[in-house]
């Protein structure tokens, strides 16, 4: 059967206003998205360019790489003095080419959008194994990352070999809640690539007496390739959750993946800001949010629902000195009106829980960069990149350790540390992981075996061990 193309009856302009909620034309060229793009040495027109060609409804655009190889960092939208989306900017630029029949100027991109939204769609969950191999073989290249990365992951028991099939529940009853109660999404990660964060998280909570309630039935986020491709199929997998949390009873939910974090904080902006698009997620969902349920990452819910003096007054084993690099990336704080983030520039949160811990939070200028994690299968080496920028300005500021407290930042700058020529290894853990050593629990708990690059002589000379 022949494709049928759809009939474009907007202008490149209204398609993003209509979309986003941002005038194109306030765009008046300062440049300061081109200037932040991390990713920007890779494009064949910058972020401000693609803004003039919108404005002029001019379509060799279509033809630009900039929307497939954009990191969805979000730093452009976070500093236009003009508050335009164009970030959300990008996302459009792929729906239209999708609606218009055009070949994406990055096929392998593409490929990753399709067959990750078709796993999630098939399963309810992403199998990551299923989508690495399904890539690999698509593009390809199938023995990449498999020697290095692939191979070490699998013996360290951090991929999971076999999916998972979920469903949402169509039926949710209201629980007692109690004080100590906060929803909890543990996200796709957490059950595979990052059990040493889900674990250790968990250990934290327990410890501070925060009791964890999961929802049965918790479905993917639908991460960058939903959002990338439909406003209702992002809205539907984001708020499918929130609304089994809503319906328990559940007024705040933790996510402690940051990319779940950011569409969960998305979709809930979009919902207010969009009636209409409100209306048709409810429609797929069978259910109309009400909104109720706010969203935290997991060091706002340590310090919100337990606090620092909690957290300082359980520390047995301070971590005495040591230098520690709170790496945050760019979903902690970005953009402000989905996170209302104070310091989206240069949080404080990580560095301050480091300084209960009784370590040393240096001062460092990448903390808030992008490690390109949309990116780490479809471009690895821009991920490979930007990541060892990171790693090598913490290490030059002095670090013994780094923290992050997002899974897609571990697998880059943790992991991916092995096919980089860095001339040095920085350890880095999940922020929780360091808390369960000084709070001197279990250190099983802490799974320090799940760690590419060995923490173990940099925290056995800071006692820990």
């Amino acid at each position: 059967m022949a494709k049928i193309e759809q009939v474009v009856t907007e202008t490149l302009a209204e398609a993003v206003e209509h979309h986003t909620g941002s005038n194109p034309y306030l765009c008046y060229q300062c440049v300061r998205c081109s200037s932040g793009c991390p990713v920007a040495e890779h494009m064949d027109l910058l972020p401000h360019q693609v803004m003039r060609a919108i404005q002029f409804n001019d379509e060799e655009v279509f033809k630009a790489n900039t929307p497939w190889i954009c990191a969805a960092c979000v730093t452009c939208s976070t500093r236009c003095p003009q508050g335009i989306d164009v970030a959300g900017v990008m996302d459009v630029l792929r729906m239209e080419t999708r609606k218009r029949g055009l070949e994406p100027p990055i096929r392998d991109v593409e490929l990753f959008t399709q067959v990750f939204l078709r796993g999630i769609g098939a399963m309810g969950r992403l199998y990551e194994a299923g989508l690495m191999g399904a890539m690999n073989m698509l593009t390809l290249h199938p023995l990449k990352d498999v020697p290095d990365l692939g191979v070490p992951m699998i013996l360290k028991h951090k991929i999971r070999l076999f999916p998972e099939f979920v469903r949402p529940p169509k039926n949710v009853q209201p629980i007692q809640v109690e004080k100590n109660m906060i929803g909890y999404y543990p996200g796709c990660s957490l059950e595979s690539t990052a059990t040493e964060f889900a674990h250790s998280f968990e250990a934290v909570c327990e410890a501070l007496g925060l009791k964890l309630v999961e929802p049965h039935g918790w479905i993917c986020c639908g991460s960058t390739p939903a959002h990338t491709t439909d406003a209702v199929l992002a809205g539907y997998y984001a708020v499918q959750n929130l609304s089994v949390i809503e319906r328990m009873g559940l007024d705040q939910m933790v996510a402690p993946c940051l990319g779940c974090y950011q569409r969960f904080k998305a979709a809930e902006y979009e919902l207010r800001r969009d009636p209409e698009l409100a209306e048709k997620v409810a429609e797929k969902i069978g259910y109309e949010y009400q909104g109720t349920v706010e969203t935290l990452h997991s060091v706002e819910a340590l310090l919100q629902r337990a606090g620092l003096e909690a957290i300082t007054a359980l520390v047995k084993k301070p971590l005495q000195g040591m230098r520690v690099a709170s790496y945050y990336g760019c979903a902690t704080t970005r953009p402000p009106r989905y996170t209302g983030a104070d310091n989206v520039e240069y949080p404080m949160d990580m560095d301050d829980i480091v300084r209960a811990l009784g370590g040393e939070p240096i001062d460092w200028s990448y903390k808030t960069d992008c490690c390109g994690g949309s990116l780490g299968i479809t471009q690895t080496d821009v991920a490979l990149e930007l990541s060892a920028k990171i790693l090598q300005n913490a290490h030059a500021c002095g670090a013994d350790l780094m923290v992050t407290a997002c899974p897609l930042c571990q697998v880059n700058v943790e992991g991916r540390q092995v096919q980089m020529d860095l001339g040095f290894e920085l350890p880095v853990l999940y922020l929780t992981q360091l808390m369960v050593l000084a709070f001197g629990l279990d250190e099983k708990k802490a799974e320090l075996n799940k760690q590419m690059i060995d923490p173990r002589p940099v925290l056995q000379a800071h006692g820990l061990l």
